[in-house]
This record gives C-alpha cells, sequence and structure tokens, in this order.
C-alpha cells in the first residue's frame, strides 16, 4: 500500500514538473484617460501566453504609489479581457505604479513587470461635448434674440383666460370690500411650480396695492414663507404704496398637509375671501381647498403643473392655468419684456429641438442615415 502511494505521488509531480509553467502578461501601457477629472488611468496589456490553458483565471490589478513598495490589489479582470480603467485614483498629479498579476484555479501567479510611473491631470473642457457647448450657445443666442424683439414690441403671447381674469377677479373684491386669499400649495422653494407661483403673487400684490385691496397669503413652508412675505412687500413697493404693506398678512400656518388645508378651509368659512388664488403645488388637498372656496362664492383661479391635480381645479374652480401656463403668467402679466423674451426663446429652442428630432427620424428611416443621431451624442 505504501509503494502504491508513493508511486502517486511520484506520478503527480512529474506531471507538475512537465505542465508548462504560468506565464505573465507582457507590455503593459498606462495612459491617462482623456476629458476627465484627473481621476481614471486606462491600462493595456498582452495577454499571458497561458491564457488558453485549462485552470487559467484571469488577473489581478495591483497598485502602489513606489516601484519598490509593497502593491495592493485593486480590481479582478476575467480571462479574454486585456484592458482595465482604474477609476479610483484618489490624489491627481502623484505617481502610480501598477502591476498585473496572472492567475490560476491552483493559486500559481505569475506577475508581470512593474509599469508606470503614471500620473493623472485633470482636462480643462472635454471635447467630447462640443456639441452641447454649440447647442447652449445657440439657444442662448435664440433667447436673446426674442428678448430684443420683446423690447421692440414685436412679440405676441396668445390669451390666456385665466390671466386676464385676474384683474377682474381683484376689482371684483375690491367692490365688495372682501380679501382676496392667495395659496402657494405645499411644495418647497426647489419646486418649479412654487417658484413660478411667488413670481404670480408678486404681480398679483402690485394690482392689490393699486386698488387697496386686502390680501392674505397662508404659507406651509417656513422658506416659502420667507420668500412670499419678500413678494408681497416688493409688489406693494413697486406699485408706490409700501404703507399698505402688513407684516402679519403672510402668515406660517403648518407644514402638514391635511392640517394646512382644514387651515384654509376654515379662513375661506370666516373671512369669506371674494377671490382665491390656488397657484403652485398641490397633492390630494386640492379639492378639499377648491370646494370648501366654491362653497363660499369666491371666484377662484388655480394653476397647477401636477396633472392628477388638474381635473380637480377644472371642475371646481371658474378658470385653471394648466400646465405650462403657469410657468408663462409672470410674463404674462407683467409684459416685462426680459420675461416675454425669455418665454419665447424657451418656445423657440422647443421647436428647434421638435424640427432636429423629426429630421433625425426621417433620416434614420428613409436614408439610413445616422447623422442627425451624432449630432446629440455625447462621446
Amino acid at each position: 500500500m505504501t509503494k502504491i502511494k508513493s508511486a502517486v505521488l511520484l506520478m503527480l509531480f512529474l506531471l507538475s514538473a512537465l505542465a508548462p509553467a504560468l506565464e505573465p502578461p507582457t507590455d503593459i501601457k498606462l495612459t491617462d484617460a482623456p476629458n476627465d477629472d484627473g481621476s481614471i488611468v486606462i491600462m493595456e496589456w498582452q495577454p499571458s501566453l497561458s491564457e488558453n490553458e485549462p485552470g487559467f483565471m484571469g488577473y489581478n490589478i495591483e497598485r502602489s504609489g513606489l516601484p519598490n513598495d509593497s502593491f495592493q490589489m485593486i480590481a479582478w479582470v476575467p480571462k479574454g479581457y486585456v484592458e482595465h480603467q482604474d477609476n479610483s485614483v484618489e490624489v491627481m498629479g502623484k505617481n502610480y505604479y501598477y502591476k498585473v498579476v496572472a492567475v490560476n484555479e491552483s493559486g500559481d501567479s505569475a506577475v508581470s513587470a512593474v509599469a508606470g510611473p503614471i500620473a493623472t491631470t485633470q482636462d480643462w473642457f472635454n471635447t467630447g461635448k462640443l456639441n452641447t457647448l454649440f447647442g447652449t450657445f445657440l439657444f442662448i443666442a435664440i433667447t436673446l434674440l426674442y428678448i430684443y424683439w420683446a423690447r421692440k414690441g414685436k412679440l405676441f403671447i396668445r390669451r390666456i383666460a385665466g390671466l386676464d381674469a385676474v384683474e377682474e377677479a381683484i376689482g371684483r373684491a375690491t367692490e365688495m370690500g372682501r380679501p382676496i386669499l392667495y395659496c402657494n400649495g405645499i411644495g418647497w422653494i426647489d419646486s418649479i411650480s412654487t417658484v413660478a407661483s411667488l413670481n404670480i403673487l408678486g404681480q398679483v400684490a402690485k394690482k392689490t396695492a393699486k386698488y387697496d385691496t386686502p390680501l392674505t397669503v397662508p404659507t406651509a413652508d417656513p422658506v416659502v414663507h420667507a420668500v412670499a412675505r419678500e413678494m408681497v412687500k416688493e409688489g406693494y413697493k413697486s406699485a408706490g404704496r409700501p404703507d399698505l404693506f402688513k407684516e402679519d398678512s403672510v402668515y406660517f400656518i403648518t407644514s402638514d398637509q391635511m392640517g394646512y388645508a382644514a387651515a384654509l378651509a376654515g379662513i375661506m368659512v370666516r373671512e369669506k375671501p371674494a377671490t382665491n388664488f390656488f397657484m403652485g403645488y398641490y397633492a390630494a388637498e386640492s379639492l378639499v381647498l377648491a370646494e370648501s372656496g366654491a362653497a363660499t362664492g369666491a371666484i377662484q383661479i388655480a394653476g397647477t403643473d401636477q396633472i392628477s391635480q388638474l381635473p380637480f381645479f377644472i371642475t371646481a374652480c371658474d378658470y385653471t392655468l394648466i400646465g405650462e401656463e403657469l410657468y408663462a403668467a409672470s410674463a404674462y402679466l407683467s409684459k416685462e419684456p426680459l420675461l416675454v423674451g425669455s418665454l419665447k426663446g424657451q418656445d423657440a429652442c422647443k421647436l428647434v429641438i421638435i424640427l432636429f428630432v423629426l429630421l433625425g427620424t426621417l433620416a434614420a428611416l428613409i436614408f439610413r442615415s445616422d447623422l442627425i443621431y451624432n449630432l446629440f451624442r455625447i462621446h
């Protein structure tokens, strides 16, 4: 029995001695990645000659700050691949050295020669995004052109019934001697609809100051409250009536959604405002507010970009601004050339994008060309 074991061990030893030695990868090339922030090194190498041998697994990528220092493994690359992007470079401008280690199932390894040093640098501009730069300048040029035309009085904005009714709604409240309620919704200050609502509030404040009509602005967010108070204050100042502004006309209620809705419903029932404005971001409380205001007989003008809430406003309010009409409201009411020109310039830029989409579609379907597609592609 002992002789059989010895023979088997001898055979295994001879087979291992006759097996070809594991070969390391060669010709390692290091390149600083172009158009990046200096955090990527691109590695390429010639594969190990043992890659086609049974049991070969792949490569360990090792990195060090010094050529004679200990190297640490940073990545694993399976066989069949001869390149790797090291995107874990921590210090830009520092020299780094690399090794590529071939590994097989038996645990054997073959280490390549040390490659390096290489130091990464940050590029000033990504040349693969030249089309983005060109598009930005094009859109800026279009917007400036429309602002110029607006100052010359050559632009037209289609009529929006809900905004045309603002003057009528404020006049009605003035005649009845009752206040105007303006709600900014429950959105935060980073919501586009909230910003649009605050811009409209400034225009409404100018008109209420002109007619000496009480304006009530309850808010649901502390930051929105501070901005809303400044918008109303500036509106009264712009109208030449800063003495009419009252600090307590803009006040904070609560950040709770239904608590805010309940408080507004109570205000509508007690104070019976002649006009209610619901502008901004709204959710489930929209129907509660709209129905409460309708029950008091007030004129109601609403506007939101939340599609799910539009049906409730359309049903219970006299006028509703739909989608982007809310964003256009401040330009529509103020007639300020800068705002009007910017609004029309944005519409023109959208038409340019739609035109390119149509041209690209036709080029791909009819002429089998991807020229238009490549214009918008980021390399």
